[in-house]
């Protein structure tokens, strides 16, 4: 590929990113340290209890905006990459608006190591605004909730478009039954999305359309490519290590087989647009092989590590999450 910077020039920029990268995590930690003693969510977001209607008007879902091609280096990302960092060199380190930047120069054109950079940071990020119970006041994706008497877990979960299991998380909850009313909770405002790129193997989780880590994953094989298209978590199809019938040998394994091969976690589709259409009997689901990750080798569904499926699992909403599917 062309390019239009001399070879110290391109080494100086990798120097720059490296460097970056290295203040970036350093305030990420430092900001986690400070708050992960915490008992109740902090900051001063607006406190949402359950006579409010904010969290039931939900925008229409929109599969988040694709990834920018990659290209040569970009004067304007690399400025938004710049701005990003500033933010979170400041004093308080200025998260949301790192992370809103960051995000914002995905969609652009740039180079892959711009790109990889920017996604890499955006992971980071998430385990400061997202998965931990901190709460920025500026953060729109994010809020605390007064639990109130006859509160379930799993309605605060369908009200927010989030599984209750990603509220058990965060909140440190260890079973349902253990929420109280008149408890502060942090509360995410979904729903999660995914995109799955074919030619690279990954999987792309977004909340709405922020970006927040990817995932290696296995694909159907040359005769069973995994359709292209826009699926949807189907009603009723997220299910924990099911019972599966081997179309090509008749085999019916059950979890506690020791050659079961679906891993802890399945979330089936439904095809709704493109190639996928009207598809169904595909699925996200876990392996314990981690061979069959980073490979076409399935019969046309989504491979995860046990571990990603079980966290993809807990995001993933039935009904409303949305899986796009590209080369």
């Amino acid at each position: 590929m062309a390019r239009s910077y001399s070879k110290n020039r391109g080494r100086i920029r990798r120097w720059i990113y490296i460097v970056s990268a290295v203040i970036v995590a350093l305030v990420i930690v430092l900001v986690y340290i400070n708050d992960k003693d915490e008992k109740q969510p902090t900051g001063q977001s607006r406190l949402l209890d359950s006579t409010e209607t904010e969290p039931q008007s939900q925008p229409d879902l929109v599969i988040p905006k694709a990834l920018g091609p990659v290209g040569e280096p970009n004067s304007q990302a690399e400025a938004f990459i710049a701005e990003a960092v500033d933010a979170l060199k400041a004093k308080p380190a200025r998260i949301i608006e790192a992370r809103d930047r960051f995000n914002e120069t995905l969609s652009m054109t740039m180079n892959l190591e711009q790109r990889e950079f920017v996604a890499e940071q955006l992971a980071l990020l998430s385990q400061q605004w997202l998965f931990s119970r901190q709460i920025y006041p500026e953060d729109n994706l994010c809020s605390s909730y007064r639990v109130q008497p006859g509160d379930l877990l799993s309605n605060i979960g369908k009200r927010f478009n989030v599984p209750y299991e990603i509220l058990m998380q965060i909140n440190k909850i260890p079973r349902p039954e253990a929420l109280q009313a008149g408890q502060t909770i942090k509360i995410i405002k979904g729903p999660f999305h995914a995109r799955i790129y074919r030619s690279t193997f990954t999987m792309d989780l977004y909340l709405r359309d922020t970006y927040v880590q990817s995932f290696a994953v296995g694909l159907g094989k040359p005769d069973f490519q995994t359709p292209t298209g826009l699926w949807r978590v189907a009603a009723g199809g997220k299910l924990i290590s099911p019972t599966w019938t081997d179309p090509d040998t008749g085999k019916t394994y059950e979890a506690q087989d020791p050659d079961y091969p679906l891993g802890s976690r399945w979330l089936g589709l439904e095809g709704i647009k493109g190639d996928a259409v009207g598809r169904r009997g595909f699925a996200i689901h876990g392996t314990k092989d981690p061979d069959e990750i980073g490979i076409a080798g399935s019969r046309g569904c989504i491979r995860l590590h046990n571990g990603n499926a079980i966290f993809v699992y807990n995001l993933l909403v039935e009904g409303e999450s949305l899986v796009e599917v590209v080369d």
